[in-house]
């Protein structure tokens, strides 16, 4: 069985974001996590519309607080979210999760032939990555990286599901699942997909 919780070699780094670039999808690769939160910040310009979808790894590095914190820096959508009724606004709540002007994240498995791989439970990130969002930034840690696509699936089943299901049982009472699983291979919008890879172990 892979380890799926190793750092990848600079070789292996190297490829990916070579990869990665050729199909559209920028990709910065820095050493620590506090450069992460760094280059992700400078590159939102101020009083933009930022949806920080659930990532551990964006906890991690502080992203989420800072992103959401009542300063005005910028405009947070989970503000506005968080102030409708879901059972009376739901269509206009999935409307602004689905297209914000940033979307912020993080991907479960990177390959070094150049995909991004994203389990999700609900889907509720994914339609903007997709396609709604404006730009879309993802931050993962190196040890996410693998072969290729067959391998990245195995790391979501073997690896991540299991302690996001841990992690979904103590937040919200309830276990996750892959219920949805999206496979972006290229972007043809320039410059709208990022991704910073980060040489620590960060998230699953």
């Amino acid at each position: 069985m892979a380890v799926w919780d190793q750092l990848a070699s600079d070789e292996s780094i190297d490829k990916t974001v070579k990869a990665l670039m050729g199909h559209g999808i920028e990709a910065f690769v820095v050493e620590t996590r506090k450069e992460a939160k760094k280059k992700v910040l400078d590159m939102i310009p101020a009083r933009s519309e930022v949806m920080t979808m659930t990532s551990v790894t964006l906890d991690a590095i502080g992203l989420s607080a800072e992103i959401n914190r009542a300063d005005g820096k910028f405009k947070p959508v989970r503000d506005k979210l968080y102030a409708m009724d879901r059972k009376t606004q739901a269509v206009e709540m999935n409307r602004l999760g689905a297209a914000p002007e940033v979307a912020l994240g993080s991907v479960h498995a990177v390959t070094q032939d150049g995909s991004l791989l994203i389990a999700s439970a609900t889907g509720s990130q994914l339609p903007a990555y997709v396609y709604g969002a404006g730009k879309v930034i993802w931050v993962a840690g190196s040890q996410k990286i693998v072969k290729d696509t067959n391998e990245g699936m195995r790391r979501i089943y073997e690896y991540v599901f299991p302690l996001e299901n841990e992690r979904a049982k103590k937040a919200y009472g309830v276990g996750s699942g892959v219920n949805k699983l999206l496979i972006i291979h290229k972007e043809i919008a320039p410059g709208r997909m990022t991704l910073i890879v980060v040489k620590e172990k960060l998230g699953f």
